[in-house]
């Protein structure tokens, strides 16, 4: 089970180092990952120009690849960046937004684990479960599967893959093919806000960057970015009001805040 003393000591080491985050990740999503990786104390940089990749993923402490809008160039620019990513041991973390929709993107995602080696897999629970079965199909980028029903594919997958999977939901479970964490925290809210699983991709890189522990760093930055939503859901008037409520939560978020609200 999570160690709540060791997630706020992970909290706590982003915002001493502000850890640089490449992100190779989609047009919808790029303002308010940035700002969410700022929120909480870490320094994000989109970068996705191939001549320039390989140079900048040297020099951050994580990668995060989000395949949302994809194009034949940011998929080059996704392999280069994540095999020199594997090549210096700096973690990789997948999101396969909305893999199974089409053949390409079941494709792309493939050659992504092949030759990028991912640390951390995150999704939702259609997601994942595509990715395992590519005979499965998602509803566009949303899931219509509960995060328990992907739960066996998941650890299937993290075994396959020899990396942390993690299925983001209504419970969010987080696996390595053997150990399960579960955090329960979160706001239905959440689901109305586009790019909320996409900031969850880029806070999981937040906390590889500076627990080498992949099982234990996605399940702090699932626990956080769920404790966050919900608190921030509670003062929210609707999915506008969220966006804006969930970076002051995350900016503000503090151990007391954390032990208060947790639930495992």
């Amino acid at each position: 089970m999570i160690n709540v003393d060791d997630l706020i000591r992970d909290l706590e080491v982003i915002r001493e180092q502000s850890p640089l985050i490449h992100n190779i990740t989609n047009y919808v999503v790029m303002n308010n990952t940035a700002n969410a990786l700022l929120a909480i104390g870490a320094s994000p940089v989109m970068a996705h120009a191939k001549e320039e990749v390989a140079d900048m993923v040297t020099i951050a402490s994580a990668l995060v690849l989000n395949i949302g809008t994809l194009d034949a160039a940011w998929v080059e620019s996704m392999r280069i960046a994540g095999r020199t990513a594997k090549e210096k041991s700096i973690p990789v973390v997948l999101d396969p937004v909305g893999v199974g929709a089409t053949a390409y993107r079941s494709e792309v995602c493939k050659q992504l684990i092949a030759e990028c080696k991912p640390a951390i897999i995150r999704g939702n629970a259609s997601e994942i479960m595509a990715l395992l079965d590519t005979q499965a199909q998602t509803k566009g980028v949303d899931s219509t599967n509960t995060s328990e029903a992907a739960l066996n594919s998941a650890q299937i997958l993290a075994v396959q893959t020899r990396a942390v999977v993690v299925i983001s939901g209504e419970t969010d479970y987080i696996t390595d093919g053997t150990t399960v964490e579960t955090v329960k925290n979160g706001h239905p809210m959440m689901a109305k806000v586009t790019g909320m699983g996409c900031t969850a991709t880029a806070i999981v890189g937040a906390f590889s960057a500076v627990n080498k522990n992949c099982l234990e760093a996605a399940t702090h930055a699932m626990a956080v970015m769920s404790i966050t939503g919900e608190i921030a859901a509670a003062v929210s008037k609707g999915n506008g009001s969220l966006q804006a409520h969930f970076l002051d939560t995350l900016f503000n978020l503090d151990e007391t805040m954390i032990r208060k609200q947790i639930r495992l």
